[in-house]
């Protein structure tokens, strides 16, 4: 995705040519009779996600469908299985929600169709009524602080005065009495809050792409505490106080590489080093669950890592690591610090959810989040550093058809189609785990391969600041070069590789089938930006106090020179050399890639009668998040990429219906389409 830290805030070509690609003999190796996964299982709701338990323990939480949408689910601790749904959501699906400190009541965060203006419910469980905290239109809202002194008060963050400047409030949650905190009238990107439920910090983007944190020393009276340049503006944030509030934790790569955990002292400004990891940033903390303590730190270069700093944990974590296979994390853990909630996470199986008793140090299964999966021929995924042609360590991961594989010794027994599949952001990265796009993939014949670019997070500063003004350039070259080290390793052959992903993996997919038109045998591109000026010119208000960050790092539409540089990296000033088959996805409420993307670039292809798949989602925005669609959209890609990789295909059968997919152009270009949907399709016209 294209993705802002809130914190801081982020040829022509005759229709022949495709039917000698889509006909062309393609080599897939024979299955061993592995049976294929279906779709649902995959992508459909999970039985259950998101476990918590309320502070005092008493009460166990998860996300699972009440006729087939997510929603809060309660129940005794020591009996899950008596669970009640305590939310009603009949159509999206929640997804984000937390226990309130007064184990009376559930918040949980809900937008419209889409269009990331969240709003922030409370469920009273005794009664079961719910309270919109945040009832307004057209505005985005996130809780800024919960505090286990003030359990029935949060801060929220609320862009109703402004939609580009979030205020602070404070709201009462039984009665929804909400009060000013603190006005943004400096245009700041964000707040730094305490457990006082007070405001402390706020963060400023400056115009050369770099921050400052400044201190509040009064009534709206800010003092600069210390800057941050732009090449650390990715790598470095404030994370919180300590207990004494005389200094501040940080995640910070000023003077390094590597994102280190730093405790800074407020009235000096000096800073010491608390963890580090040469390889890799510190990306994530355990902290205790009422006190500013930071007990360990998580970082992950090819495998997560945990570092404890705090002993009085130290025999926890020992305990966690001996449980079972995979990587763990502490999702809850009680205000008494006697039970945590921990999940396991495997590349070849569900997630497995274990309550841990602190005392005996034992821990006692759960459930695990899908079921069905548990049986499934599932595949390992293999970690793997790639050199880029300029030497950069590319930490790739790839996954391989089960049946190709018998030594598991991560390499096919002859090459396989293959499916480079992209990450979003592009500030984000890909991992280690369990990967539905990976196992979906590989379960119809495919190689899987995702690789880290140049950008991409967790790696240190030197290396997302390699990406800077790369869009379209080094960071496309990042993808070639594991291309052909698939190639060389005999993982795939140069006329089967495929390129798919969203957002920015979208856009890389459209340059792919641009810039270098004779790499791919075909692309699926998932709300990604065809015009990088009009993608900059149309980004949500609220992103404006972070727009340097863009300017930076990927081009300036707001100068001539700039706006030059844009459009040359953009796919849509070379829609004509596009040779192969192509595959969008869009979201008609999407705040950040908005439709007008998509609708573009299939305009253009039309316009010099260039075949394109366009499949539009009414109620959808960034990204497929109802499994409807998200099933729907993944039967359309996959018989396309049966039609032009020839791999496995499992028949549409019921995958469409309880959609809301439109087709506006290319329908009749899918295989297995049900021809009632081809005659309801919308029409896009030649721009």
């Amino acid at each position: 995705m294209l993705l802002i830290r809130e914190s801081k805030m982020l040829t022509f070509l005759c229709l022949c040519c495709f039917m000698a690609v889509a006909l062309s003999p393609l080599r897939v190796c024979a299955d061993d009779g592995v049976p294929l996964i279906p779709r649902d299982v995959l992508f459909g709701n999970p039985d259950k996600a998101n476990v918590q338990l309320s502070p005092d323990g008493k009460q166990i939480s998860y996300l699972a469908a009440v006729d087939g949408v997510l929603n809060v689910w309660v129940g005794p601790a020591d009996r899950p299985g008596n669970a009640k749904p305590i939310t009603n959501d009949t159509h999206r699906g929640i997804r984000n929600y937390f226990w309130a400190y007064s184990n009376e009541h559930v918040l949980y965060m809900q937008d419209k169709g889409g269009n990331e203006n969240f709003h922030i419910y409370c469920v009273n469980l005794a009664s079961g009524k719910v309270i919109d905290l945040t009832p307004f239109d057209d505005v985005r809202a996130s809780v800024a602080q919960v505090s286990p002194g003030y359990p029935k008060e949060v801060l929220v963050s609320l862009n109703n005065r402004d939609q580009r400047f979030f205020d602070i409030h404070r709201i009462d949650i039984t009665t929804g009495e909400m009060s000013m905190v603190q006005e943004n009238t400096e245009g700041f990107a964000g707040f730094i809050t305490d457990t006082d439920l007070k405001v402390y910090f706020a963060v400023k983007m400056t115009s050369d792409g770099g921050s400052e944190i400044h201190k509040l020393t009064g009534d709206n009276s800010w003092t600069l505490l210390t800057n941050i340049p732009a090449e650390d503006s990715l790598t470095t944030n404030p994370l919180m106080l300590d207990e004494s509030r005389k200094n501040l934790f940080m995640l910070d790569s000023r003077n390094r590489n590597t994102a280190a955990l730093k405790l800074m002292n407020i009235a000096s400004g000096d800073s010491k080093v608390v963890a580090e990891d040469e390889m890799a940033d510190v990306s994530g903390i355990i902290g205790h669950p009422t006190k500013n303590i930071v007990q360990a730190v998580q970082s992950t270069f090819m495998r997560r890592r945990w570092q404890v700093l705090d002993k009085s944990i130290e025999a926890d974590i020992k305990a966690l690591e001996k449980v079972t296979d995979g990587e763990f994390n502490v999702t809850s853990r009680t205000v008494d610090d006697s039970t945590w909630i921990v999940a396991y996470v495997m590349d070849n199986g569900p997630v497995r959810y274990y309550r841990y008793d602190r005392a005996s140090k034992q821990a006692s299964f759960l459930f695990s989040n899908r079921k069905n999966l548990e049986g499934q021929p599932l595949a390992k995924m293999h970690p793997v550093v790639i050199k880029s042609r300029d030497g950069l360590n590319l930490v790739s991961y790839y996954t391989l058809p089960s049946w190709t594989d018998a030594d598991k010794d991560g390499k096919p027994n002859e090459p396989v189609p293959m499916v480079l599949f992209v990450h979003g952001g592009p500030w984000a990265r890909d991992g280690w785990g369990f990967n539905p796009y990976h196992q979906w993939l590989a379960n119809r014949g495919y190689a899987v391969l995702s690789v880290n670019y140049r950008g991409s997070t967790g790696m240190g500063k030197n290396f997302i600041n390699a990406s800077n003004m790369e869009w379209a350039g080094k960071m496309h070259d990042d993808l070639l070069d594991a291309v052909t080290w698939a190639i060389e390793k005999g993982i795939t052959t140069k006329d089967q590789v495929a390129i798919m992903g969203g957002s920015y993996g979208g856009y890389a997919t459209l340059v792919g089938l641009t810039f270098t038109p004779d790499t791919f045998a075909c692309g699926v591109d998932i709300v990604g930006p065809s015009n990088l000026d009009t993608l900059l010119n149309s980004i949500p208000a609220y992103w404006e106090p972070m727009i340097a960050i863009f300017t930076k790092r990927v081009g300036d539409h707001r100068t001539d020179e700039g706006r030059k540089l844009l459009n040359e990296r953009s796919p849509l000033t070379r829609v004509d050399q596009i040779k192969k088959p192509l595959l969008i996805g869009q979201g008609a409420n999407d705040p950040r890639v908005k439709q007008a993307e998509a609708d573009q670039i299939v305009a253009a292809m039309k316009k010099r009668n260039i075949p394109v798949t366009y499949v539009l989602y009414p109620d959808e925005g960034h990204g497929f998040r109802r499994p409807e669609n998200s099933i729907s959209f993944n039967a359309v890609t996959e018989s396309f990429l049966a039609q032009h990789l020839g791999g496995r295909f499992e028949p549409m059968s019921e995958d469409i219906s309880g959609s809301s997919i439109q087709i506006p152009a290319g329908a009749e270009d899918i295989k297995g389409l049900p021809d009632s949907l081809k005659g309801k399709t919308k029409k896009v016209d030649p721009a």
